[in-house]
C-alpha cells in the first residue's frame, strides 16, 4: 500500500522549463559600449560610497516598473537632468522589477508581466533585461533590488548598484547572494527601524560564502564568492518613524564604525522616512542636505520614489491602468522630481563652494 502514497509535490501544480542565463544573454547582448558603461558606473559609485568622490549619489526612480513605454519616458527625462546636475549629483536610474508583499499580491514585471495572473516568467525577464539594455544605451546607470536569488544571473551585468530590502536584509539566502554580486549593494535597515540587522548583513556579505544556485547554463550548482566589500547602510525608517534626523544618523554611523563598517549611509527618502505620504519626499531631500550643509560628511546619497505623474493605483482587472502613474508606493510626479533634483543642486553647489 504504501508505494500508492505520493509524499513529492504534494502541493506543487507543475514545473515548467525556463531559459538559462546565458540563452537570454545571448538573445539580448551586452554591447562593448555598455559594458565600459556599467563598468564606470559601478567605479563612480564606488568612489562616491568610499568618500573619493565628492558628488551626491541620487537614486531615482518608480516604485516598480510595470510599463516599458512609460519606463523609457521617465529615462529619457532623467539622462536629460541627469547631465545637468552632473558636476554635483550622480543620478542612477531606479529600476525595480521585483516586488515583495505582505501577503498577496503583484510581484513585479518579471513575475508577472502582463499583470493578469498569467505569470510568465520567461517574458519578463526578457522585458527586464530590453529595458534594461535601453536605459543603459542612454548612459543612465540603473539601479535594481535583487529579491530572487536566482534573477541576478540573468540581469546583473546591466545593473550598477542593487538593493536588498528591508524584509530581505535579515535573510542569510539574501546576504549569501549579495556577497557574489559584482556591484556595491545598499541595506536596508529592517522594517522595524532597527538597523542591527542591515549591520549583520553588510558584515555577512562581506565574507565569503558557498550556496546552493544556479550557473549560466541554468544547472543546479555550488556558488562560491569572494565576498563583496562594497556594502553601504540605508536609512528607511520604521514603523511610521523616521531615522534620517541628525540623532539617527549620528548613532548610525557610531555603530556602523564600532563595527569597522563604511559609515557613509544613503537615505532613503520614501518609507518610513517619508511617514509613507509620497509628496513628503522632497522635504526629506531638503531636510539632508541642511545636515550636509551643516557638516555632515556621512550622508552620501539618496532615493526618490518617482515617476510621470503623482500617486498610485491598483491595478484591477476590468480596468486600464492610467499612463506613467505607479502600481505599487505612490511616486512624486516628473515636474516636482525635477524641481526637487535642480534644488539640490543648487544647494550642493553652495556646500561645495563654501567647503
Amino acid at each position: 500500500m504504501s508505494t500508492t502514497l505520493n509524499i513529492s509535490d504534494v502541493n506543487v501544480e507543475r514545473t515548467l522549463p525556463l531559459i538559462s542565463p546565458r540563452e537570454l544573454k545571448k538573445e539580448l547582448p551586452l554591447t562593448d559600449s555598455i559594458k565600459g558603461h556599467v563598468y564606470d558606473a559601478r567605479e563612480v559609485i564606488k568612489k562616491i560610497l568610499s568618500g573619493e568622490n565628492p558628488r551626491f549619489l541620487l537614486i531615482a526612480g518608480p516604485c516598480s516598473i510595470h510599463d516599458e513605454k512609460a519606463a523609457m519616458e521617465y529615462a529619457e527625462k532623467l539622462a536629460l537632468l541627469r547631465d545637468k546636475v552632473k558636476d554635483s549629483i550622480y543620478v542612477v536610474m531606479r529600476v525595480y522589477f521585483e516586488k515583495p508583499r505582505t501577503t498577496t499580491g503583484w510581484k513585479g514585471l518579471i513575475n508577472d508581466p502582463y499583470m493578469d495572473g498569467s505569470y510568465n516568467m520567461p517574458e519578463g525577464l526578457k522585458r527586464a533585461r530590453r529595458i534594461l539594455l535601453k536605459i543603459n544605451e542612454m548612459g543612465l546607470p540603473a539601479a535594481s533590488e535583487f529579491l530572487d536569488p536566482i534573477i541576478p544571473q540573468y540581469i546583473s551585468n546591466l545593473v550598477s548598484w542593487a538593493a536588498i530590502g528591508a524584509r530581505t536584509t535579515e535573510s542569510q539566502t539574501h546576504r549569501e547572494m549579495a556577497s557574489g554580486l559584482s556591484m556595491p549593494v545598499g541595506y536596508k535597515n529592517g522594517t522595524d527601524g532597527s538597523i542591527e540587522v542591515a549591520l549583520n548583513a553588510m558584515k555577512s556579505s562581506r565574507s565569503q560564502h558557498s550556496f546552493i544556485g544556479i550557473d549560466q547554463d541554468g544547472y543546479t550548482s555550488v556558488v562560491r564568492t569572494r565576498g563583496n566589500p562594497w556594502g553601504n547602510l540605508i536609512l528607511r525608517g520604521g514603523k511610521n518613524v523616521p531615522n534620517y534626523d541628525v540623532v539617527s544618523i549620528e548613532t548610525a554611523v557610531e555603530e556602523l564604525q564600532k563595527e569597522k563598517l563604511n559609515p557613509l549611509v544613503i537615505v532613503d527618502c520614501s518609507h518610513d522616512n517619508s511617514r509613507k505620504q509620497y509628496d513628503k519626499q522632497t522635504k526629506v531631500l531638503k531636510e539632508i542636505l541642511i545636515q550636509k550643509a551643516n557638516g555632515n560628511r556621512y550622508i552620501v546619497g539618496a532615493m526618490l520614489e518617482s515617476f510621470l505623474f503623482d500617486g498610485n493605483q491598483k491595478i484591477v482587472p476590468t480596468q486600464e491602468l492610467k499612463y506613467g502613474v505607479s502600481v505599487t508606493d505612490a511616486c512624486i510626479g516628473w515636474d516636482k522630481t525635477e524641481e526637487a533634483v535642480m534644488e539640490a543642486q543648487e544647494a550642493l553647489s553652495r556646500i561645495q563652494i563654501s567647503g
